[in-house]
């Protein structure tokens, strides 16, 4: 399978609220719910990248932010910038307060468009 222009490497990034303060444990579920979701909405969206992504090993990064104003900038970026992501909005039932934004999966995409939006960000 050959790659796209962008280098034809794709990858998904997971971008966690830290402020939130959620155990190792409940960032793992987060972080499971952005990367499942986002790329489901690859798949519909983005199909091409999706299978590109799946056949080059599905590479994910973890990054944070401190609050969640820059998870709001990200999912606006990502939208202008035709990125397929997903917000998580937690159900509440453990360690944070229904609808709380815990995190948002990027991609997966190509990775020079997906590192436009988050490779300034630190890792987790």
């Amino acid at each position: 399978m050959t790659g796209s222009p962008e280098n034809g490497r794709y990858k998904q990034v997971l971008v966690v609220r830290s402020d939130l303060k959620m155990g190792k444990g409940k960032i793992a579920v987060q972080c499971s719910h952005a990367a499942v979701s986002a790329s489901e909405e690859a798949r519909k969206s983005s199909l091409d990248w999706w299978r590109t992504w799946m056949h080059e090993g599905q590479s994910k990064v973890a990054v944070k932010v401190s609050g969640l104003s820059p998870i709001l900038d990200l999912e606006r970026r990502s939208r202008e910038n035709g990125l397929p992501f997903y917000v998580v909005r937690d159900m509440g039932l453990t360690q944070v307060e229904p609808g709380t934004v815990t995190c948002i999966g990027i991609g997966p995409g190509p990775v020079v468009k997906v590192d436009l939006l988050t490779g300034d960000l630190p890792l987790l």
